[in-house]
């Protein structure tokens, strides 16, 4: 009953977080006003959107010469009239609401930031590639452990630690992950946004997967599949879902912080009921990671344009993170003592 109250207040929180994705901002009809006539004159106020001149219109489709296309490297990075004249008319908008005393809303779904160059959200892209960093120094320093530090078992080149090889794929996905995070918050555009949400999902899932396996000690293979078979499964459809039918961000947030909590009430469980030595660190993740998902649902604008709830997320994720791959670390190390001092 009680970790049915618990699932319960959980959901009920992803329900909400989901509701924070409303925006009000696209459906300005002065925002709408100011794209439309943007796009035709190729200017909002006194700044002139110079990707308009490469615009796909009647008159470039019938004068599609060599001289007359978007460079290459313009169209990589999906800077397009349309997409100039969101932003700058975003920005607009923004400054005649600032004027007027109202609060800042979310356009297409995201706050209003402030681009420098290309990066359309320099802070969480900045942050974003430190989390890719942190996960590959992790991951790397737990490859070197297990290949190099750590002893094999007799006649063979598997190693003591069970989890071995589920610990390196995590950190695979981890990586993963980060990588299109960092792609998505520098040039939001739809392939990198699915990417982003596919990868994240992809890795939340077998996260969850991962934790179920190590804390109810699961070794034999059959089992390990029947543990993962219905969440992989879900994860799949999931993110077949996002990507085929609907790219629901409501839904998405829901499915996200209902698998997040799950793991966290799984590692909490378990740390409280084993007395492994290295407790302290998997107690300090737990319990910053819960207090970290305040910042996603207590959701606020970006300050000065740049930094908002999401990116102090990520924030406090990095420290989480160091120590995280730490844990797992102190964890092969200790599995693989215990086993080495049965097997003498």
């Amino acid at each position: 009953m009680a970790s049915g109250r618990w699932f319960s207040l959980f959901l009920l929180l992803g329900f909400f977080v989901g509701g924070l994705h409303a925006s009000a901002g696209d459906a300005d009809p002065t925002y709408r006003t100011c794209v439309e006539q943007c796009e035709k004159t190729g200017s909002v106020g006194d700044i002139s959107i110079t990707h308009c001149l490469f615009s796909t219109s009647d008159w470039a489709a019938n004068n599609n010469t060599w001289y007359m296309q978007e460079p290459l490297y313009l169209q990589w990075k999906q800077l397009n009239c349309r997409s100039d004249c969101c932003y700058h008319c975003m920005m607009q908008r923004e400054n005649e609401r600032e004027a007027l005393g109202l609060s800042p809303v979310k356009y297409h779904g995201k706050w209003p930031f402030k681009r420098i160059y290309v990066f359309q959200e320099p802070a969480l892209a900045a942050l974003s590639a430190v989390g890719l960093i942190i996960h590959f120094v992790g991951w790397l320093s737990f490859f070197i452990l297990v290949n190099y530090k750590l002893p094999f078992r007799p006649n063979s080149k598997r190693t003591y630690y069970e989890y071995t090889g589920l610990w390196h794929i995590y950190g695979f996905l981890s990586m993963n992950a980060w990588f299109w995070s960092t792609i998505f918050h520098t040039r939001d555009f739809e392939l990198t946004e699915k990417l982003d949400y596919s990868s994240a999902v992809a890795l939340l899932g077998y996260s969850l997967m991962l934790s179920l396996l190590r804390t109810f000690d699961v070794k034999d293979e059959a089992t390990r599949v029947m543990f993962a078979t219905p969440i992989l499964g879900f994860v799949t459809t999931h993110i077949l879902y996002l990507n085929f039918y609907e790219l629901d961000y409501g839904w998405n947030m829901k499915v996200c912080v209902v698998m997040g909590i799950i793991q966290l009430l799984v590692w909490a469980i378990w740390v409280g009921m084993k007395h492994h030595p290295h407790r302290f660190k998997l107690w300090t993740v737990v319990f910053g990671g819960a207090l970290s998902m305040l910042l996603k649902i207590n959701d606020f604008p970006p300050y000065n344009g740049y930094v908002d709830a999401h990116a102090l997320w990520h924030a406090t994720i990095i420290p989480l993170t160091h120590l995280w791959w730490s844990f797992i670390n102190s964890d092969a190390e200790y599995r693989t003592a215990m086993l080495v001092k049965k097997s003498d």
